[in-house]
């Protein structure tokens, strides 16, 4: 059984803060977290098209029935792509959609088994009919990232595209969850591993001596790159870890101490964005555990706590933040 990945499986832009800065981002006096949206199959993902109009990728029932649906500010929903995969693999783990990203007009999918899709829907209009997944652009990187030749000791022997975030030159650079490797696609389309994030100590007398980091989110702050990390079975609090990486690959700690993060984003108000899947235990991740926290470099504040399996987060203007709530099949509004 693959340990690593059972809430990623079970589918599962911001502005550089400076710490010059910090001491100046605002903690929110009051939080509201509202449902904008329910009745979603397995949301993974969200992001905004230039309208401002959240995307959310659904990974579905199992039935080949994942899709990329479209909300509106007033909690509709339409699917504009159906189609994708969706596949149970083991009792209570989908294969299926994973996040989802918008860049110079296009939009970029990621499905099973590390496959890219791109597709152009500028025209969409909600009420259309949606498109097929079988008819979009498809990139599959599967077979490259598995005969790699990983270091020593980090040879996971496994894919999972799971996250992805725009960076220098418009790149893109994908947070692969399962072979704990940042991979970068140029804008014309070549694919390479950018870097490695390192196996760490089992601090738990459960599991093997070693657990994997995991990597579930990637940005860019202008400057380098931050990467969130879930890590592997036990799933012990306080284990994950925010990576930064230079521009050339380098991979060192930024600020250890967080459990089980599944998103990392940039907000031009509040700073780093960290989000908190939920706090493993004897049932797997417990429901309504999952927390939105603010980083900065003068400490961490907690935006809203009791999030049910919350899986992204994506900021909406300057006071308000979306969030997908796996356990609730909902799309959550929290302002403040």
């Amino acid at each position: 059984m693959n340990y690593k990945l059972p809430l990623l499986s079970c589918v599962l832009t911001g502005l550089l803060v400076t710490s010059c800065q910090d001491h100046r981002i605002p903690v929110p006096e009051s939080i509201k977290v509202t449902t904008l949206a329910t009745g979603l199959a397995s949301p993974i993902g969200v992001d905004l098209d230039a309208s401002g109009r959240a995307w959310v990728t659904e990974a579905g029932t199992g039935n080949n029935d994942g899709k990329v649906s479209m909300i509106t500010s007033d909690g509709k929903v339409y699917p504009v792509i159906t189609g994708f995969d969706s596949q149970v693999f083991q009792p209570g783990e989908l294969d299926g959609l994973n996040h989802l990203l918008f860049a110079d007009g296009v939009l970029y999918i990621l499905g099973s088994q590390s496959r890219l899709y791109i597709a152009n829907v500028a025209s969409f209009k909600p009420g259309d009919a949606p498109l097929l997944a079988k008819n979009l652009t498809l990139e599959d990187k599967k077979q490259f990232i598995l005969d790699y030749v990983f270091p020593t000791g980090q040879d996971t022997e496994d894919t999972h595209l799971y996250n992805m975030s725009v960076g220098p030159n418009g790149d893109l650079y994908f947070a692969d969850a399962a072979a704990n490797a940042i991979v970068r696609r140029t804008k014309a389309g070549v694919w390479s591993i950018f870097a490695n994030i390192p196996r760490l100590p089992n601090p738990t007398p459960v599991g093997p001596p070693f657990i994997d980091s995991v990597p579930t989110g990637v940005v860019f702050d202008g400057q380098k790159f931050l990467v969130s990390t879930l890590v592997g079975f036990p799933f012990p609090v306080g284990a994950s870890t925010i990576y930064q990486i230079t521009q050339a690959g380098v991979v060192s700690v930024y600020k250890p101490g967080f459990t089980s993060l599944v998103d990392i984003n940039l907000d031009t108000n509040l700073g780093g964005l960290v989000l908190q899947h939920g706090v493993f235990g004897p049932q797997g991740f417990g429901a309504k555990t999952g927390v939105l926290t603010q980083v900065t470099s003068a400490g961490n504040s907690i935006l809203a706590s009791g999030l049910n399996l919350p899986t992204d987060a994506k900021s909406v203007d300057a006071h308000t933040i979306y969030v997908t709530s796996l356990g609730d099949g909902a799309l959550l509004k929290i302002t403040y």
